[in-house]
C-alpha cells in the first residue's frame, strides 16, 4: 500500500455517513488513536484469545469504539483500522495523526 492510498484512508475518517456514531474527544484511557495488534476476537470488549500478526488504527476521535471487533464497525472505520503489517501500520497511524492535526489546526485558525 503507497502513501497516497494511507491518506485516502486517513481522509475517510470525516466522511458523513449516517452510521449513528458521534466523535469522542478522548477514550476513557486518555488516548484517542492508537496502533495496536488485531485481536483475533473480542468478547465483552475485551481481546481475548490469541492476537493476529496484523495491526489496526482505532481513532476515538473518529467515532471508533475500541471494544468492537473489527466486523463491528462501519466499514468507513474498517478502513481507517486497516489492516497493516508493522511497518505499514506505523506509517499509517502517524499519517492519521497528521490529518487531525492539520484539521485542528485549520479550526483554531478559523476562530
Amino acid at each position: 500500500m503507497d502513501r497516497s492510498q494511507l491518506t485516502a484512508r486517513a481522509h475517510n475518517c470525516g466522511a458523513p455517513d449516517g452510521d449513528g456514531i458521534s466523535a469522542r474527544d478522548r477514550h476513557r484511557d486518555g488516548w484517542t488513536v492508537v496502533l495496536r495488534r488485531q485481536p483475533a476476537r473480542i468478547v465483552n470488549g475485551q481481546a481475548e484469545g490469541p492476537y493476529t500478526d496484523t495491526f489496526e488504527v482505532v481513532c476515538c476521535q473518529c467515532g471508533d469504539d475500541p471494544a468492537l471487533a473489527f466486523p463491528e464497525v462501519p466499514p468507513r472505520l474498517q478502513l481507517i483500522r486497516g489492516p497493516y503489517s508493522l511497518t505499514v501500520g506505523i506509517v499509517a497511524y502517524e499519517d492519521h495523526l497528521q490529518l487531525h492535526r492539520q484539521t485542528n489546526t485549520a479550526y483554531q485558525t478559523r476562530r
